[in-house]
């Protein structure tokens, strides 16, 4: 959305900096995505940059380093960035303090930051040291590109995305479990990319005791890997089981404590974590409370249809990521088994976000309504 105090060339420069802020997905976490594009008033590009790895630079940093790199005076020139400067001592100084230093003249930020140790308060800052701040300027495109980072600064847990492969007719598997491959590798490559924007990826002990899958990021390229999750209430996870191997790192929720099973998981490089709920099952809220204050943003669910069912049933799904494969498979497994429903109006409403063609397959991204405004 443009505003009177935005004009095309600055709407130009901020999706210039989106563009960059994409840069930062699988590199950053647990930090938001944040890019910077350092404009003169007559449309010279002075500097670009996006956020690195927690405890490197931001993206404001990296503008201004890649301006001084070219020998360009920045003074009095507009700096474009996808988010507001943080104002607060973390991991690197506030990148406010780096911008007014720089003798900048405007800040334009596409949307206020959710942390509370930030959220108006670095924009205040930089009126006070007399630079003029905006913001609003392509506001959702931002808050999208940081979905997750909102979710966990405003709701306290991870933006949920529960990811299926089914053919036409709803199936995950066949009667018998198989399940490889009902989609193609357009789309597996496509779910990939997902995974790499994932703080974490998780499925359950069912997953890995039938699939004995590897749940890592490999057909596309990524900087690091996303923590793998398990959802193991008695710890039934083999040592051997493939998920536990390198590289990347693996946490284990269980709801029981079993010392000979802790043990042998834990010389295998995993970390156990105890989040007991009613009937011996782990509590899925409360882990999801855990994983948010270990700085997950984005979680990835890659389940079988019974904890795919829990997470539904428990209102735990913010957005279902389907690719749907042209087949018919007839009998076999659902997406998410929960219910059974007494009518067809309790059933869990959602609206497409977006459909796109993946080679043969349909890509569909569907959430509860008005789930993102929060």
């Amino acid at each position: 959305m443009k505003t009177p105090d935005h004009s095309p060339a600055d709407e130009a420069f901020m999706r210039e900096a989106l563009a960059l802020a994409a840069q930062s997905i699988g590199l950053s976490e647990p930090n938001p995505r944040v890019g910077c594009v350092i404009a003169t008033a007559a449309g010279q590009v002075l500097g670009r940059g996006f956020t690195q790895e927690a405890g490197g630079p931001h993206a404001e940093v990296m503008a201004l380093r890649d301006a001084a790199a070219k020998g360009r005076d920045v003074r009095g020139a507009t700096a474009y960035v996808t988010l507001e400067p943080c104002s607060h001592h973390g991991r690197t100084p506030p990148c406010c303090d780096a911008l007014i230093a720089a003798g900048l003249g405007r800040v334009v930020a596409a949307s206020q930051d959710p942390n509370p140790l930030v959220a108006g308060n670095g924009s205040e800052r930089l009126r006070a040291n007399g630079m003029a701040v905006t913001t609003g300027l392509l506001a959702d495109e931002s808050r999208e590109l940081n979905i997750g980072f909102f979710s966990r600064m405003l709701r306290r847990r991870p933006w949920v995305r529960l990811k299926s492969a089914i053919s036409l007719d709803g199936r995950t598997a066949l009667e018998n479990g198989q399940s490889q491959w009902i989609t193609s590798e357009a789309a597996r490559t496509d779910g990939h990319a997902f995974r790499k924007r994932a703080g974490a990826i998780l499925t359950g002990v069912g997953t890995v005791l039938e699939d004995d899958p590897r749940l890592d990021v490999r057909l596309v390229e990524t900087p690091k890997q996303p923590l793998r999750v398990i959802v193991d209430s008695r710890l039934e996870t083999p040592p051997t089981a493939k998920i536990l191997q390198p590289p990347g790192q693996v946490l284990l929720y269980a709801a029981v404590h079993d010392k000979g099973r802790e043990a042998a998981l834990k010389a295998h490089g995993a970390e156990i974590a105890f989040a007991p709920g009613l009937s011996g099952k782990v509590d899925l809220p409360s882990m999801l409370t855990d994983l948010a204050q270990r700085g997950v943003n984005e979680l990835h669910v890659e389940a079988g249809h019974k904890l795919s069912g829990s997470f539904v049933r428990e209102g735990l799904v913010d957005e279902l990521l389907v690719y749907q494969a042209p087949t018919l498979v007839g009998l076999g497994q659902g997406l998410a088994s929960f219910g059974p429903l007494e009518t067809l109006a309790d059933a869990l409403a959602l609206r497409f976000v977006s459909i796109e063609r993946l080679g043969p397959d349909l890509r569909l991204i569907a959430r509860p309504p008005g789930r993102e405004h929060f």
